[in-house]
C-alpha cells in the first residue's frame, strides 16, 4: 500500500510540521505535482494512492474527464472507475535505479474536458531484499611466519545491492586466537575489512588456517553472506606492495572508444625478485564494471572494453587488488567520473491529440499536450520548442518538461481543412542537436457558411406556347460546409409577380435547382415575371440564401391579325345579302388618290409577328382601287369614270411578319355616286337568288298562318252556330262569317347606328333591309308607307349625333318595302 511521506516529530516537532505544511503549499503553487511513496517489490495490482482524489475529482466525472498517465514505460495504471493508482508490474529498486540513493519514477497524469497536466512522482523505497554477497567463495592469503603480530591483511568487501540502511554492513570473523577482526576507514565513508594478525605465526606447527567471514545488512530482519578465508602460512615475505594512492580519480567523457586507456595505477613493492612482482587485478566489482573496463595485471592500466553511456551511468567506483610474489596484497579505490556529451536529440512525446477539432473552437483550446526530453544533462539537456510552418497553433509551455499546443487565432475549415505543424525541439549543446515531430490537426467543419448563388439575380428567355414541365432555368447554390452542413436543398420563396393569387407558374425541384414550368406560357397575358428561390442547407440550426429568377416570355407568332374596320359583320354580310354590309360612297368625279376608306387591324403579338402590311387581293374592278402596304388606306388608282360599275367590292389581307405568317381578310363595299340619293336605289337591289329564297321563305309562314286563321275560323262559327242555336237567336251572327281583312305588314326599323371609332371621317349609310314579295304571293300588298326624307349637305352635317329625318322632306326614292323604317345618317 502507498505510503505517505511524514515528518517524524522529535525536538522541534512544530516547526517541522510548520515546515511541512508550507513546503506542501509549495508543491501545489509549483506544478501541483503530486508525491506518492511505495516500497518495491510490490506486487502487481498493488494500490499506490488516490489518484482522482487527490486531482479533485469525483467518481462521477472520471467517464467525462478520461483520467490517463503519460508515462512511456507503465509501471502504474489508474482504474477508470474509481481513479484510484495502482502497481502494473514488478518494481526493483535496483534494477531501476541501481546504486543512487534516491529512486523515483514520474510521469503525467492527463485530464481531458478540459485538458489539463498534473506532475505525478512515486518515490521507489528501498526494501531488504538482496544479501550482502562476496564476489568470491574463497578468500586465500599466504601470510610469511616472520610478520609481527599487527600486521593487517584487506579482505575483501562485501557488495549490498539494497540502498540506505539497508546497505550498511557489518563483518563477523570466527573465533581464532591467532587473527582478530579490525576495519578500515575508507573514503566515502565505507569501511574495509582487515585480517589482524595476534600472534606471530610457525609455519612448522599450523601451516594454514581456515576462517569465515561474515557481513551482515543493516535491514529489518538483516540480511547476511559469507565468504571462506584461507590463510597460508609461508616463508618470510617482509614487504607488501603499496599503491602510489589510495583513490584513484578520472574524468573520461563518454562515447570513448573501446579501448580507451582511461587511467594506470601502479603498487611499489620494497621487497624484491619474486616478491616484488605485483600483479594487479579487480577486487569485489559488479559485473556492470567488469563490462565496461578491464585492468591490464602487469601495468595497472585500466581500459575500456564497452562503451560509456553517461545517460545510463555516470559514475562508477570499484577496488583494486595489487598483489607481489609473496601473496602480499594492498587495496585502492578508483572512482570514474563519465562527463556527458551532447549525444542525444531530444525526444518528442504526443502525449494528448484532440483531433479533430471544432473550426468554431475558441482561441487558447488546448488541442495538445507534448512532452519533451533530452536524457543529456547541463545545457546539453536544456530544451527550447516551437511550431514552424504557418498555422493557427502556438506553443505553451507547462510544468515537468510539457507543452500545450492551444489554438492561437480563430479556425476556419473552408480555408484550412487541417493544421498541419511540425514541433522542433532543439537543445544547447555544442553542437546543437534537434528532432522535429509533424502535428496533424483535422479541423471539423461547423455550419458556419450560408449557400451562395452562383448569381445575385438570373434571367431565363422561354418562348410562349412551351409544354407544362418544360426546363426553364437551373440555378446553383455552393456551400463552403462540408457534410449535411454543405447539402443545399432549394425551395420557391416568394410567388410570381405578375400572377398574384394564381397556380404558381413555376416550380423547382429540391436537390438540382432546376425550375420547370407549371403550365404553357401567354405572352399576351403574360409577359414576364419574377420568383425568388431559397438555397438552404442541412445543417442545424439551417442557413439560407435567397435569388431572383426573372422569366420573360418570348413571344411567337400565335395570333392572326384582328380588323378592326370595316367591322368583322361586313364578313356576315357576304351570306346575308350586302344590303345590310356598311359601304362607302364614292363620287364618280373622284380622281386617283382619292381617300376611300381605311382598313384598321390589330395583331396581340409582339415585335416582327405584330408588323402588318397590306394587300388588294380581290375587286370589282382591280385597277380602280389600291391599299397602302403599311397604312391600309385603300385610295383610288384611277379617276372614277361613267363606265364602272355603280356598286365595287374590295376585298383586303393583312398579314403579320411572323414566321410562318398569319393573315386576315376585310371585305369592303363601295357605291359610286354623287350623293346619298343617287346610293340609295343601289341599296334596294338584291340578288335574284337572295330575292327567291326570302320569297319562298316569306311564303312558307304566310301559308303557315293562313291554315292556322282558316282553322281558328271554322272553330268560332262552329262555337258560335251551336250557341246561337241553343239560345235560338236571331241567325243575325252570320254576319261574324264576313271577310276579314288582315294587315300582316308592320314598321320595321334597322337599329340605329353610330360609329366614330375611325381616325377620320367618313359618311356610312346602312340601307334598310329589303324585303322582296313574289307579286303572286298573298296577302295583298300593304298601303304606301310614307316616303323616305332626303337630307341636304348642310343637315347632314349639321348636327352631332344621329337624327332621324325631318318628315318635311317627301322625295321618294323607288319603292321601299312596307316594314322599312326611317333611315338615319351618321356623321362622325
Amino acid at each position: 500500500m502507498a505510503v505517505r511521506r511524514r515528518q517524524r516529530r522529535g525536538p522541534g516537532g512544530g516547526r517541522a510540521l510548520l515546515a511541512a505544511v508550507l513546503l506542501c503549499v509549495w508543491w501545489r503553487a509549483a506544478g501541483e505535482r503530486l508525491r506518492y511513496a511505495i516500497p518495491e517489490e510490490l506486487g502487481r495490482g498493488s494500490l499506490v494512492g488516490p489518484l482522482a482524489r487527490d486531482l479533485g475529482l469525483s467518481a462521477d466525472e472520471l467517464p467525462a474527464r478520461k483520467l490517463r498517465l503519460s508515462e512511456e514505460k507503465q509501471y502504474f495504471t489508474v482504474n477508470e472507475e474509481n481513479g484510484n493508482l495502482y502497481v502494473n508490474e514488478r518494481l526493483d529498486r535496483e534494477e531501476m535505479c541501481g546504486e543512487s540513493a534516491s529512486c523515483s519514477v514520474s510521469f503525467e497524469a492527463l485530464v481531458h474536458n478540459p485538458l489539463n497536466v498534473f506532475p505525478v512522482e512515486v518515490s521507489i523505497e528501498d526494501v531488504n531484499d538482496n544479501s550482502p554477497a562476496f564476489s568470491k567463495a574463497v578468500l586465500d592469503l599466504e601470510i610469511g611466519e616472520l610478520i609481527p603480530p599487527g600486521a593487517r591483511f584487506p579482505l575483501e568487501m562485501a557488495r549490498d545491492g539494497d540502498a540506505g540502511i539497508n546497505s550498511l554492513l557489518t563483518y563477523q570473523l570466527t573465533r581464532n586466537p591467532s587473527f582478530s577482526l579490525a576495519m578500515k576507514e575508507k573514503p566515502g565513508g565505507k569501511k574495509q575489512p582487515e585480517l589482524a594478525l595476534e600472534r606471530v605465526l610457525d609455519r612448522e606447527k599450523q601451516s594454514s588456517f581456515e576462517l569465515v567471514l561474515m557481513a551482515v545488512d543493516g535491514g529489518d530482519p538483516a540480511r547476511s553472506g559469507t565468504v571462506q578465508v584461507r590463510v597460508n602460512v609461508t616463508d618470510a615475505n617482509d614487504n607488501s606492495p603499496i599503491f602510489s594512492k589510495s583513490l584513484y580519480e578520472a574524468r573520461v567523457a563518454e562515447n570513448l572508444p573501446v579501448e580507451s586507456v582511461v587511467l594506470q595505477v601502479r603498487a611499489a613493492d620494497a621487497d624484491s625478485g619474486s616478491n616484488a612482482r605485483v600483479s594487479y587485478s579487480f577486487g569485489s566489482v559488479p559485473d556492470a564494471v567488469r563490462a565496461v573496463f578491464a585492468i591490464d595485471s602487469e601495468s595497472g592500466e585500466i581500459r575500456t572494453v564497452g562503451p560509456l553511456d553517461f545517460e545510463e551511468k555516470n559514475k562508477y567506483i570499484f577496488g583494486l587488488e595489487a598483489t607481489d610474489g609473496g601473496g602480499l596484497t594492498d587495496h585502492c579505490e578508483v572512482q570514474i567520473d563519465i562527463t556527458d556529451e551532447n549525444d542525444n536529440a531530444p525526444e518528442i512525446t504526443i502525449l494528448s491529440l484532440s483531433s479533430p477539432v471544432p473550426e468554431d473552437a475558441p482561441v487558447g483550446t488546448v488541442v495538445a499536450v507534448l512532452k519533451v526530453r533530452d536524457r543529456d544533462s547541463g545545457e546539453n539537456g536544456q530544451v527550447s520548442c516551437e511550431l514552424s510552418g504557418e498555422a493557427a497553433l502556438s506553443m505553451v509551455a507547462s510544468s515537468g518538461g510539457s507543452y500545450k499546443v492551444v489554438t492561437a487565432s480563430a479556425l476556419d475549415r473552408e480555408q484550412a481543412w487541417e493544421q498541419r505543424v511540425t514541433v522542433v525541439a532543439r537543445d544547447r549543446g555544442r553542437p546543437s542537436l534537434w528532432s522535429s515531430r509533424e502535428l496533424v490537426l483535422e479541423v471539423s467543419d461547423v455550419n458556419d457558411n450560408a449557400p451562395v448563388f452562383e448569381e445575385a439575380a438570373y434571367s431565363a428567355y422561354v418562348a410562349e406556347n412551351n409544354a407544362a414541365g418544360a426546363l426553364v432555368l437551373r440555378v446553383q447554390a455552393r456551400d463552403a460546409d462540408a457534410g449535411a452542413n454543405g447539402r443545399v436543398s432549394y425551395w420557391l420563396a416568394g410567388g410570381s409577380a405578375g400572377a398574384a393569387g394564381a397556380a404558381p407558374l413555376v416550380s423547382v425541384e429540391a436537390r438540382s435547382g432546376a425550375l420547370y414550368a407549371q403550365r404553357s406560357f401567354d405572352y399576351e397575358q403574360c409577359r414576364e415575371f419574377a420568383v425568388a428561390v431559397r438555397a438552404q442547407d442541412g445543417g442545424a440550426p439551417a442557413r439560407s440564401s435567397t435569388a431572383t429568377v426573372r422569366v420573360f416570355v418570348l413571344d411567337r407568332n400565335d395570333n392572326a391579325p384582328r380588323v378592326l374596320w370595316p367591322a368583322a359583320g361586313a364578313a356576315a354580310g357576304e351570306a346575308a345579302g350586302e344590303a345590310s354590309s356598311p359601304f362607302e360612297v364614292v363620287p364618280r368625279s373622284a380622281e386617283a388618290g382619292y381617300l376611300v376608306a381605311k382598313v384598321v387591324a390589330v395583331d396581340a403579338d409582339a415585335g416582327r409577328n405584330a408588323w402588318l402590311s397590306y394587300e388588294l387581293v380581290q375587286a370589282s374592278e382591280p385597277a380602280l382601287f389600291r391599299v397602302g402596304l403599311h397604312s391600309g388606306e385603300v385610295r383610288t388608282a384611277r379617276a372614277v369614270s361613267e363606265r364602272d360599275a355603280a356598286k365595287q367590292r374590295v376585298v383586303a389581307v393583312v398579314k403579320d411578319h411572323g414566321q410562318p405568317a398569319l393573315s386576315a381578310t376585310a371585305t369592303l363595299h363601295v357605291v359610286l355616286a354623287e350623293s346619298l340619293q343617287e346610293a340609295l336605289p343601289e341599296l334596294s337591289e338584291r340578288p335574284a337568288g337572295a330575292e327567291a329564297a326570302a320569297a319562298a321563305e316569306l311564303q312558307f309562314y304566310l301559308v303557315l298562318a293562313l291554315a292556322l286563321l282558316s282553322a281558328l275560323l271554322v272553330l268560332s262559327v262552329a262555337l258560335a252556330v251551336v250557341a246561337r242555336l241553343r239560345r235560338a237567336g236571331p241567325p243575325a251572327v252570320l254576319r261574324c262569317l264576313g271577310a276579314q281583312r288582315f294587315s300582316l305588314a308592320g314598321a320595321a326599323f334597322p337599329a340605329d347606328f353610330c360609329e366614330g371609332t375611325l381616325p377620320y371621317s367618313y359618311n356610312l349609310c346602312v340601307p334598310p333591309p329589303a324585303r322582296a314579295v313574289p307579286e303572286a304571293a298573298w296577302p295583298p300588298p300593304p298601303p304606301p308607307v310614307p316616303a323616305v326624307p332626303v337630307l341636304s349637305a348642310e343637315e347632314l352635317l349639321g348636327g352631332d349625333s344621329c337624327e332621324k329625318p325631318s318628315p318635311s322632306s317627301n322625295v321618294v326614292v323607288g319603292e321601299p318595302p312596307a316594314d322599312a323604317g326611317a333611315l338615319q345618317v351618321c356623321k362622325a
